[in-house]
C-alpha cells in the first residue's frame, strides 16, 4: 500500500539547509505529481519539526505558503538559513514551468 505521508516526509527530510522545494516538486518527488494540496495538508500535521523541515516547502509562485507556527516564524527560519525574501514576502527564484 502506498503511504503518501511517509513519502512526503522522506522527500522533505532531504531538503538541505538553505534550500527549498515547492509543494508541487515535493508531490512529484513523492510520485504523486497532482497531490500538491495533499502535501500541504500532510506537512501541516508534521510530527517532528526537527527532522522534517517543512518550513523549506514553499508555493510555486515564490510565496512562502502556510506554516503551523505562522508566516513570521517561517520567514524567520528561511532567512536564518540564508534564503532571500523580498519586501512582498516572496522568495526570488524562477519557478519551474
Amino acid at each position: 500500500m502506498f503511504n503518501l505521508s511517509g513519502q512526503v516526509f522522506k522527500v522533505v527530510r532531504k531538503i538541505p539547509r538553505g534550500g527549498f522545494l515547492t509543494y508541487k516538486e515535493v508531490a512529484r518527488l513523492a510520485n504523486r505529481p497532482r497531490a500538491w494540496r495533499a502535501v500541504g495538508n500532510i506537512l501541516n500535521k508534521n510530527p517532528d519539526f526537527k527532522t522534517i523541515p517543512c518550513h523549506r516547502v514553499i508555493r510555486s509562485d515564490g510565496e512562502i505558503g502556510g506554516y503551523r507556527y505562522g508566516a513570521k516564524r517561517k520567514i524567520a527560519l528561511l532567512k536564518k538559513e540564508g534564503i532571500i525574501i523580498n519586501s512582498n514576502g516572496k522568495i526570488t527564484f524562477r519557478p519551474p514551468k
